[in-house]
């Protein structure tokens, strides 16, 4: 019992870094689209992030069917392709106020199919008292005092969709932990199948064949900062907490991306936090905390995964 105990805070310290690394990519993926197309960014990084795992551990897994096979295919498209692909994209035509706010819904969306499609995860209505806080915090956060929000509805569609298919994504990954697979293999394998369906996407989306972007030292920090980072470590990182602690109560620290987002974005480019983001970053925190403690029944200790 006190091992599954320990495995459980370990997980929800993992969940935390993992969203603290997420919560400033907004900041190098901003900086990198001034130079690269959200597909190069994305191809770039994840390819990083592919052979860092691969280095680290250097085997793979045997699935034994293509049921299971598809499952990583699925996830490879939902968490890597499409969410990357929609957020990234969406950022180009919506103001980042916007992105953050409809984007951290994940978790709700990711608690319905929870619901329905595993098992032990059964939700209560305090969930739902926890996630309107949350949004309320994120909303005043993202506008950070300004009481205009501008629609823009293509950037603000596809940000709800990579929401979406980030809930797909989490409770694919669970599914997936359940054949107690490694979860540094497991991550390398979405990976691989994330890169091969994205790859399509540089047919219809502007490249550029100027090398002398991959020189710039501040291109170049970005991309190992979003390769090894955000990507093999943080990915590896989400896959175990998921195994550990279910899809819907990792998806809960999203909320925090936002938070974490406005306090770099102050320290980096030094732009302001008013008394508004403030009290948004409180409910925001207010609204994790309810909802990770009470949304969910009680999971037992052999409900763990014990990777």
């Amino acid at each position: 019992m006190f091992k599954n105990i320990k495995k459980s805070a370990g997980a929800h310290i993992v969940a935390s870094g993992v969203v603290f690394i997420w919560g400033i990519t907004f900041i190098s993926t901003k900086i990198l689209l001034e130079s690269f197309s959200p597909v190069e960014i994305l191809i770039v990084r994840f390819a990083i992030g592919y052979l860092a795992l691969l280095a680290f551990h250097p085997h793979f897994i045997k699935t034994g069917s293509f049921k299971r096979e598809l499952l990583f295919i699925a996830a490879g498209l939902c968490g890597v392709t499409l969410y990357f692909l929609l957020e990234n994209i969406a950022l180009l035509y919506s103001t980042a106020s916007n992105v953050g706010i409809i984007v951290p819904i994940a978790p709700l969306f990711t608690a319905v199919l929870a619901h329905f499609f595993l098992k032990g995860e059964r939700l209560k209505l305090s969930f739902f008292a926890g996630f309107i806080l949350a949004i309320a915090g994120i909303v005043l956060i993202s506008l950070n005092g300004r009481f205009l929000l501008k629609l823009n509805p293509l950037g603000d569609i596809l940000a709800a969709l990579a929401a979406i298919v980030w809930a797909v994504y989490s409770v694919l990954m669970r599914k997936i932990n359940q054949y107690d697979y490694n979860y540094i293999a497991s991550t390398r394998r979405v990976f691989f199948y994330g890169i091969i369906l994205m790859l399509p996407a540089l047919i219809f989306m502007e490249t550029s064949s100027d090398f002398s972007r991959f020189l710039d030292i501040q291109n170049i920090v970005n991309i190992a900062f979003l390769g090894l980072g955000a990507s093999a470590a943080c990915f590896a990182g989400w896959t175990w907490a998921v195994g550990v602690l279910g899809a819907v109560k990792t998806s809960l620290y999203i909320y925090a991306v936002p938070v974490v987002t406005i306090i770099t974005a102050a320290l980096v480019l030094k732009e302001t936090i008013t008394p508004f983001a403030c009290v948004g970053a409180v409910l925001t925190l207010a609204g994790l905390y309810i909802s990770e403690r009470s949304s969910l029944k009680k999971t037992r200790p052999d409900d763990i995964s014990r990777k």
